[in-house]
């Protein structure tokens, strides 16, 4: 372990409850939303008791104090991804954060929405009939369904890259998904299902070629594995908070800042002005054009802290760290030949979730057994009924993983995972 897991779950006082009867707690659904360590909870706490007030309003001592937590949280968070704080935009989370691009696009068109903008920006930003957005069939709903949105008020055509037998992208016909007509490319850095890594070189390459944005959906990997925005070469960047030991209600947009300069606002009102008139208004530049409202300061407190704790672990242990939790996931796994695993099952492919099914129990019952055993895993289509289909199954039991899941973790689950055919009375295969 490049770490050891068991010392960290020391600072995370929710796993050391019992749960169904005094069992001890094997948390495995940090896919779902991932447990919050003692810092990510005293900075949130520290916020409320000591600094509370709207920022950026009010000009006595709390409301600067409560101003500077808030940007400096911004930098921090900034800093984890290689960015710099006015590329960041805070989100309640990356589901708005995906929103508020969608319809940058749409209100592009606007009569006056791109005054002032650079042409050449301005005409990436316009989308309409004839133009294609490019997805993969890997998507979370979150990812897909505001594009499907974006492409029925513009009229602009949507199109997919399909996933192969092994729940990999694929990228054989790439060529001719992504052409002259595609104004933007958005896909998942890493799937919510499979846990795959995609290859974000190759289609930000096939993008670019073609003067295309992209968005890129870093729920999954933010918390799991370096990222760098300039590394990356991405356009825009999504991802939310509560899944990388942050707290609940806040997400983070990062993109160029020459797009951002560009995009007309998603929400209006107070904070993103610049003057107002009743004949109109002129607004702010980024981020705060894109934070109308009183913006989520404790959260965004809280979400600096996260960001400083795992930054203390360093993301290369935690990537290693989770490489090592899902090999033994999968080795478990493959042990069971009553068992099917969605997606490839070398480690390297992948991180932070393991999703499988088990033949003739629906994932439900499967949750429910698990459960019984103090094993919280997550059951269902998670967001993503694209991809079972193409899997042509309906559901599928997901075990996901965070810094303080340990081997005794895997141990208990595989363990509980048992039960199920010795409830179900199924043939195991066992000599």
């Amino acid at each position: 372990m490049p770490f050891d897991a068991t010392e960290v779950r020391e600072n995370f006082p929710l796993l050391s409850r019992t749960v169904r009867d005094g069992k001890p707690l094997v948390y495995l659904d940090s896919g779902a939303t991932s447990q919050k360590p003692v810092a990510v909870l005293d900075a949130e706490r520290d916020f409320y008791e000591h600094h509370n007030a709207a920022v950026h309003r009010g000009a006595h001592q709390l409301a600067e104090e409560a101003t500077d937590a808030y940007e400096g949280a911004r930098a921090t968070i900034a800093s984890f991804i290689g960015a710099q704080p006015d590329e960041v935009v805070f989100t309640k989370n990356a589901t708005e954060a995906l929103n508020l691009v969608a319809y940058a696009f749409s209100n592009a068109g606007a009569a006056g929405a791109l005054d002032g903008a650079d042409p050449q920006v301005a005409g990436r930003l316009r989308i309409g009939p004839g133009d294609e957005i490019v997805v993969t069939e890997m998507e979370h709903h979150a990812n897909l369904v505001p594009w499907q949105e974006l492409c029925r008020r513009t009229g602009a055509t949507l199109r997919w890259i399909p996933v192969t037998g092994t729940g990999e992208l694929d990228l054989s016909d790439l060529g001719s998904i992504v052409t002259e007509r595609t104004k933007v490319l958005a896909f998942a850095h890493v799937s919510n299902v499979t846990g795959v890594i995609n290859p974000v070189e190759t289609l930000v390459a096939a993008a670019h070629r073609v003067g295309a944005l992209v968005v890129l959906d870093a729920c999954q990997s933010v918390p799991h594995l370096p990222v760098d925005v300039a590394a990356l070469g991405v356009d825009f960047l999504a991802f939310s908070g509560h899944k990388m030991l942050g707290p609940l209600g806040i997400g983070v947009l990062w993109g160029r800042s020459e797009l951002l300069a560009a995009m007309p606002p998603f929400l209006t009102g107070g904070s993103m002005i610049e003057l107002v008139t009743m004949e109109g208004s002129t607004y702010a530049a980024p981020p705060q054009r894109f934070e109308a409202g009183v913006p989520v300061a404790a959260q965004a407190v809280g979400l600096g802290a996260a960001c400083d704790y795992l930054s203390a672990l360093g993301m290369d242990g935690v990537l290693a760290h989770d490489r090592v939790i899902t090999a033994a996931v999968l080795q478990e796994l493959a042990k069971r030949p009553w068992v099917t695993v969605l997606g490839p099952t070398d480690p390297q492919k992948r991180c932070g979730a393991v999703a499988f099914s088990v033949d003739e129990v629906h994932p439900h019952d499967v949750g429910q057994i698990l459960d019984d055993a103090g094993v919280a895993v997550r059951t269902g289509h998670h967001c993503a009924w694209p991809l079972h289909r193409a899997h042509r199954i309906t559901a599928s039991t997901r075990v996901s993983f965070s810094v303080y899941t340990t081997l005794e973790d895997v141990a208990a689950f595989a363990t509980a995972l048992d039960r199920v055919p010795q409830i179900f009375g199924l043939e195991t295969g066992a000599a």
